[in-house]
């Protein structure tokens, strides 16, 4: 199977405008997360999608393959598809634009239950939350899955509740927002409405739930650090030095 990675990359952050261009340890955000998505094996593309000129600029400038998208779109996903229709792929992987330390395992972990299992069309991953002070904090995004490894829900609230102190034996998990897709399944739910929940909760994973969709859930060791803030920005930079 042909697999693609397509990296989202918006200029207009509400958080952290220019994100994208920010420089890390010498190299601008947009450059990381394309470096560690080539190290994937298993993907014959991978290229970044933008609403932005000088975000194209600075990508073909490092050597990376940019397309420009609409500056109409609301969500990431809508700005994968979009790239999605004229490629020439079997699945297509969404990596955020804003994970400059992804690990290139998570990536394929994401992908390889697509490619090998029977009917996922789409595929995502979550970590345990070793610290107990992190699932109140609404931009964690929790998961639970069934037995079998399927999303029940996801959330920004502590999911699930913990009435019982003294009995709990669930864990939380972190949703670590890279995702795997059949081609036209992404297709297919691009061109959804948006759904009360995925409104609710700012979630729009949660329309694929609210439509009837599975979506396979892998846990994994690896963890991710999106940078949404100058805060982060400043973490990252930190980190950057210890990886240059």
């Amino acid at each position: 199977m042909n697999v693609a990675i397509v990296i989202p990359a918006r200029y207009a952050s509400t958080r952290l405008t220019g994100k994208p261009l920010a420089d890390i340890a010498g190299k601008p955000m947009i450059q990381w997360v394309y470096e560690r998505a080539k190290m994937v094996d298993i993907a014959e593309e991978v290229l970044v999608a933008s609403d932005e000129q000088s975000i194209i600029d600075m990508v073909e400038g490092f050597g990376g393959k940019a397309v420009m998208t609409s500056k109409g779109h609301t969500s990431g996903t809508d700005r994968v598809a979009e790239v999605a229709e004229a490629l020439d792929a079997d699945i297509v992987v969404n990596l955020q634009g804003d994970e400059p330390f992804i690990e290139p395992k998570a990536i394929s972990d994401v992908i390889n239950p697509v490619i090998t299992g029977r009917d996922i069309l789409m595929c995502t991953l979550k970590k345990r939350l070793e610290d107990s002070s992190k699932p109140p904090d609404p931009n964690i995004v929790k998961v639970v899955t069934d037995k079998d490894g399927f999303a029940l829900y996801f959330s920004r609230c502590p999911v699930p509740c913990t009435r019982n102190e003294a009995a709990v034996t669930a864990a939380h998990y972190k949703h670590i927002g890279l995702y795997a897709y059949e081609r036209n399944f992404l297709l297919t739910i691009a061109g959804m409405d948006p759904t009360p929940l995925e409104l609710l909760e700012g979630l729009e994973q949660l329309r694929v739930l609210e439509n009837g969709y599975r979506i396979k859930v892998v846990e994994t060791e690896c963890d991710s650090m999106s940078v949404d803030t100058p805060e982060d920005l400043e973490r990252a930079r930190k980190i950057g030095v210890m990886y240059g």
